[in-house]
């Protein structure tokens, strides 16, 4: 009795070969896929996140800034109010009552003094981490003694502009010390933080998100004029400013990300 044997000619497992290779090809392609997209979401939402807290503690602690103006105290220092345009990072020197005391029985206050300047960022050529210094102690020296730590990694501009209270013009420096500006600060503050991410089409681009927003000084003096007045002069019309983007004074405050 003769029994049939049947089974695949070589032809056609090397076609199943092939099809099973193409299967896993596509099944890999879209598990990388997958995975760079999920990388790449993350690290905007960690951008989204450092950007949002940065922003936030600048803006309180640029609200509740301050000068002191009795200096006959003993062994006190004066307060300032120093900002540099030092493009494309600025720098700010400035005291502060928005300090948070973390430990009971701490020999400190809500006052503190604070300096934001850059540094070149390790990962991302071209691009600077954005350092934060908090001093419980109030000196003369914007280096010296506190906590030092960064507020947010790849960026590429942060630019503060301030109004005058008595011009009413937005300026791109102020210094409380020799400037114009002695023993006053500025009413407020536009802040314009732009950071840079992977580009999730283009893993080897990068894309730009800006942040901006406005702040008000609390203790600084209140406008000697209308801040509306004027609105065909570049400085307060409604054209956006060349270097930052931002509207004019009257466009109010701006918060969030593109």
């Amino acid at each position: 009795m003769r029994h049939s044997r049947s089974g695949m000619t070589l032809i056609e497992v090397m076609v199943a070969i092939l099809i099973l290779a193409l299967i896993a090809t596509l099944t890999g392609m879209t598990i990388a896929g997958s995975l760079k997209a999920r990388d790449a979401l993350s690290y905007n939402d960690d951008m989204q996140q450092s950007a949002r807290v940065a922003l936030n503690k600048i803006s309180r602690e640029l609200q509740l800034a301050y000068l002191s103006y009795n200096r006959s105290t003993p062994n006190t220092y004066r307060t300032v109010f120093v900002a540099k345009d030092t493009d494309p990072v600025d720098s700010i020197w400035f005291a502060t009552l928005a300090h948070q005391r973390l430990y009971r029985n701490s020999a400190e206050c809500d006052q503190a003094e604070v300096t934001i300047w850059a540094e070149d960022d390790p990962y991302l050529d071209g691009h600077y981490v954005l350092m934060h210094r908090e001093s419980p102690r109030i000196d003369h020296e914007p280096g010296k003694d506190g906590t030092i730590y960064p507020l947010a990694y790849g960026v590429r501009q942060f630019i503060v502009r301030y109004l005058n209270p008595t011009t009413c013009l937005w300026q791109e420096e102020w210094d409380s010390v020799n400037g114009e500006e002695i023993d006053t600060l500025p009413r407020a503050a536009q802040i314009v933080l732009i950071l840079s991410s992977i580009d999730p089409d283009e893993e080897d681009e990068l894309r730009e998100h800006t942040f901006a927003t406005t702040v008000v000084l609390e203790y600084g003096r209140k406008v000697q004029c209308d801040v509306f007045e004027g609105e065909d002069q570049e400085t307060n019309s409604g054209e956006a400013d060349g270097r930052t983007g931002l509207p004019s004074p009257s466009g109010g405050g701006v918060g969030g990300g593109r």
